[in-house]
């Protein structure tokens, strides 16, 4: 039978949303009702009646509430197979009553480790034991039981029960893939947990990655490619994945990966920052004492290229910067930002002609960046590295030329260093004051990169600054640099020709920075 009749559900969640209403839909359809503990008064205070485990196992719960289900009364009526006679005889001879609905969701492990300062104790305590038992037993014989394990799948349940008696056998799989996701990622984050208490190695000797789908994407970076995004059940703070969605288009693959390079740039800056990012590389970006002027700056890095980007801004988008954003022939694909004016908000949902696709992306306030580990996934496996998100240290930068940078050069100098770490390698950005003038990205000769920055600035080139992400191995882009009129340069150092390229910068009055730190971005 397909759809075999729910006659008794055994319920023990821990979070109760939507319990009620579907547990009083259950009994109207003449489920009987059993559960334990804090369940159960909680579905009596709703006036549902409910049966006692313990009175129906004829053993108490002990040890705190450790032991209430784990009984063979309990995971005989779940595990027993309904097309066979031995079975349904065993249950006869024990009295033991056959549970067709298992509802359970389990304690709240990862929420509490996630606090941070949570004791080793406490922690322990929210190691569910009887839960994923019961989530196992039932999803292992889902041919005949239905498992629920999140209030979302309440409805669908419901709906099932109250039109042909019980869930099909394609939606019995389905709830059992999922009830048998949960427990693994529940143990994944218990294993994890023990390996940070253990060491404080940030790569441990095995690592169990666990993700939950939000949503199927439209496509991948093509159109003929497939794609989701997941959610880290551990990750905190603000991202893209999470932002709340106020206007416009579904998000696509690209416009996450966008999004989230937008956000990385001005989240580290203190001031009012705007970025525009097209193709993962940004085309402009600028710091300013009001976002729209940052806006405006931003956007007059690369006019060409900012039609059709994605935008982030560190500072919820006022009025000021919507009026920059709505000017006539800008296109722009999304926005992301810890906030939208009510009266922005309005602006760019009515104003541009692109009003109702740009996507509007509120994250939330927007704390500095921390430190983490950042993955990849390779053929046939996984690479681990920290994050480059840590600050860099302007007190360890040294001029290594005879002439010194001005003193308004510096401020340029440093917002360069700060873009170029997020260009793709080779990468090298001018600055005039802080805003983006040109980008050269993602060549693999590095003086191409240098003639493509300088060929995007035109004549914005001269009097800019200019950084690079690694060292200079020739001094054939430092002439490039001068002819174009560059005023000052800042890059890592390090190379086994420093001393011609410091040469070639004396001899033609360029002021260089070596700050012994690169910043690759494969």
């Amino acid at each position: 039978m397909d759809s075999p009749r729910i006659r008794r559900a055994i319920i023990s969640v821990s979070n109760k949303l939507g319990l009620a209403d579907f547990a009083r839909g259950l009994a109207a359809a003449g489920v009987e009702l059993y559960s334990t503990g804090g369940t159960r008064k909680y579905l009596q205070d709703e006036g549902l009646e409910v049966a006692d485990v313990a009175a129906y196992t004829g053993f108490p719960e002990m040890l705190d509430g450790r032991v209430k289900t784990l009984h063979p009364r309990i995971f005989g009526g779940i595990l027993a197979r309904r097309d066979r006679s031995d079975d349904l005889d065993s249950l006869a001879a024990h009295g033991i009553l056959a549970f067709d609905l298992v509802v359970v969701n389990l304690y709240p492990f990862e929420a509490t480790v996630a606090r941070g300062d949570c004791p080793l104790d406490e922690a322990i305590e929210q190691m569910d034991v009887g839960g994923p038992s019961l989530i196992r037993a039932a999803a292992k014989n889902h041919a005949f039981v239905t498992v629920a394990t999140d209030p979302e799948q309440y409805s669908e349940i419901l709906d099932a029960v109250t039109t042909a008696g019980g869930p099909t056998g394609e939606q019995r799989r389905r709830f059992a893939q999922a009830a048998f996701s949960r427990t693994a990622a529940y143990d994944r984050a218990i294993s994890a947990y023990f390996e940070s208490q253990a060491s404080s190695d940030p790569f441990p000797p095995s690592v169990a990655l666990a993700a939950r789908r939000k949503g199927l994407l439209r496509y991948g970076e093509n159109p003929h490619q497939r794609a989701a995004v997941y959610v880290d059940p551990a990750a905190r703070g603000p991202s893209v994945v999470a932002a709340q969605q106020l206007a416009g288009k579904e998000l696509s693959y690209n416009n996450l990966l966008d999004l989230d390079s937008a956000l990385a740039i001005v989240r580290s800056f203190d001031e009012p920052a705007v970025s525009v990012i097209k193709h993962n590389n940004p085309c402009g970006a600028a710091v300013a004492a009001t976002l729209a002027e940052a806006t405006q700056a931003a956007l007059d890095g690369d006019p060409e290229s900012a039609f059709g980007s994605v935008l982030g801004m560190n500072r919820p988008v006022d009025v000021g910067a919507a009026e920059t954003l709505a000017a006539p022939g800008l296109f722009v694909e999304a926005i992301v930002a810890p906030d939208f004016e009510p009266a922005a908000l309005e602006i760019l949902t009515t104003r541009p002609k692109w009003k109702a696709n740009v996507r509007l992306m509120k994250v939330g306030r927007l704390d500095p960046p921390a430190l983490a580990t950042v993955w990849r996934q390779i053929g046939g496996g996984w690479l681990a590295q920290d994050a480059d998100a840590g600050p860099d240290v302007p007190d360890e930068w040294r001029v290594v030329t005879r002439r010194e940078p001005a003193e308004r050069a510096l401020a340029a100098l440093r917002f360069a260093w700060s873009i170029v770490r997020h260009v793709k390698s080779n990468a090298i950005v001018l600055a005039s004051g802080r805003a983006l003038a040109g980008v050269g990205a993602g060549q693999m000769s590095r003086v191409d990169s240098v003639e493509i920055a300088i060929r995007k600035a035109g004549a914005r080139a001269r009097g800019a600054v200019l950084a690079s992400d690694a060292f200079f191995p020739f001094p054939d882009s430092i002439h490039r640099a001068a002819a174009a009129g560059i005023a000052a340069i800042i890059q890592p150092g390090g190379s086994r020709k420093d001393d011609e390229v410091i040469a070639a910068c004396d001899e033609l009055g360029l002021p260089m920075i070596f700050t012994g730190r690169r910043h690759f971005k494969h």
